[in-house]
């Protein structure tokens, strides 16, 4: 089967000494951006606008649940410096499915705390390396 769900997903992000962390089980949601820039060199000679391919950019964004265990959420985002690989693979961290790794740096690391008394994260991950990153297998 080709198709699948965002069920059993696997997020390991290093923390600030470099030891990769699984937060899967801290996770709610995360956001994946892979865009790249676009310059328009339309020539006076076109009617319509023509493009060229720039650079390419990743961004991650992260939510979850509070958890201030030893080698958690809040153990690896507590310290935003430092460069971070960041491994995700849709489906789990098992043989065939798709993975993304890349290095990356922590530029924010949130918490809210809402009224019903739940305690949540957000953090906001970017490209560092200059590398691309490539979708592989596990």
């Amino acid at each position: 089967m080709a198709k699948q769900t965002g069920l059993g997903d696997y997020l390991a992000i290093d923390d600030s000494g470099g030891t990769a962390r699984d937060l899967s089980n801290d996770l709610t949601s995360y956001s994946v951006n892979t865009p790249q820039n676009m310059f328009e060199v339309t020539g006076i000679d076109k009617s319509a606008v023509e493009r060229i391919i720039g650079l390419n950019d990743y961004t991650l964004t992260v939510n979850g649940v509070f958890n201030k265990a030893s080698n958690k959420s809040h153990d690896v985002f507590k310290t935003r410096t430092g460069t971070r690989t960041v491994t995700l693979a849709i489906g789990g961290n098992t043989s065939g499915y798709p993975k993304l790794e890349a290095e990356m740096l922590v530029n924010e690391y949130n918490l809210e705390r809402g009224d019903d008394g739940g305690l949540t994260w957000s953090a906001g991950l970017s490209l560092q390396s200059g590398t691309v990153p490539a979708w592989s297998t596990v």
